[in-house]
């Protein structure tokens, strides 16, 4: 009865598992498929008045690489604390509560915030710097809670040799901590890519959709997820759409394999893989 209980939970997992990689497989495919006749050298690089995507995924590029640059530091400080230093009472919980809120709160609402607070009261502007200072609040919230699990991972012996061998605190976090846990931490900046780059309504509301390509952090620009709602709402081109589709998709894949690869690479260099 056991084994039949164990072979029955092992074959809805598998086919849990399979259902959900058929959906990705399918969806990827659909857009692949429905979007791969307008990929061409005119569509990604311009051809006469037409720029093509290269603004596009250049604003993207900025609003990610600001985004984490703010975010990441703040958030991945704020998971130590909590693990190594605070201990378990009403500022712990008020801090995790406040996580919550975060995290639950429609994006929609960061976007409208962003425009009231930085666009407007701070003089910033329809500008790619108001648009990644806006969706760092929104990624904070995913980068402290997975990075708070990946740290909780690391067992305590790590911790005890360490400071039995003479380390200080700080330094065996950096040392052994952190590297013991680089791949939570990368997920969770893999997991904050993907939430930036799929995010419209923040970044219309904060960046602007202007199609060129910006020469500071001060100026408007379009991402690909808002150039997408641009074909798609004013039904200018479905096959352009899903073409942006694809492209959209091949840039999280370069993105997310190049997080994973700096990932192996540290935990080589620290003896981890």
């Amino acid at each position: 009865m056991r084994k039949l209980k164990d072979g029955f939970a092992t074959f809805l997992i598998w086919t849990a598992g399979g259902i959900t990689g058929a959906i990705l497989i399918w969806i990827v495919a659909y857009v692949v498929l429905n979007g791969i006749s307008e990929l061409n050298v005119a569509f990604l690089f311009g051809d006469g008045d037409q720029e093509g995507l290269v603004p596009m995924i250049i604003s993207t590029v900025y609003i990610i690489g600001l985004a984490l640059l703010l975010a990441a530091p703040l958030g991945i400080l704020s998971a130590i604390y909590l693990v190594e230093y605070a201990k378990q009472g009403r500022l712990v919980r008020i801090i995790r509560f406040s996580i919550e809120c975060l995290a639950s709160i429609p994006s929609i609402i960061y976007g409208l915030f962003g425009l009231i607070f930085f666009v407007t009261i701070n003089k910033m502007g329809f500008s790619l710097l108001s648009g990644a200072l806006t969706v760092s609040i929104m990624i904070l919230p995913t980068i402290i809670r997975t990075v708070e699990e990946a740290l909780k991972t690391v067992p305590d012996s790590y911790r005890e040799g360490s400071l039995g061998l003479g380390a200080t605190k700080i330094r065996t976090i950096v040392k052994v901590v952190i590297p013991s846990s680089i791949s939570g931490i990368v997920t969770s900046l893999i997991l904050s890519v993907g939430r930036i780059i799929g995010e419209t309504a923040a970044i219309l509301l904060t960046a602007g959709m202007v199609a060129r390509v910006p020469t500071s952090i001060m100026d408007s620009g379009r991402t690909l997820s808002v150039h997408l709602y641009y074909l798609a709402k004013e039904g200018i081109s479905f096959e352009k759409a899903f073409a942006t589709a694809t492209v959209l998709l091949a840039v999280v894949l370069v993105l997310n394999l190049s997080t994973k690869a700096f990932a192996r690479w540290v935990e080589r260099r620290n003896g981890l893989y």
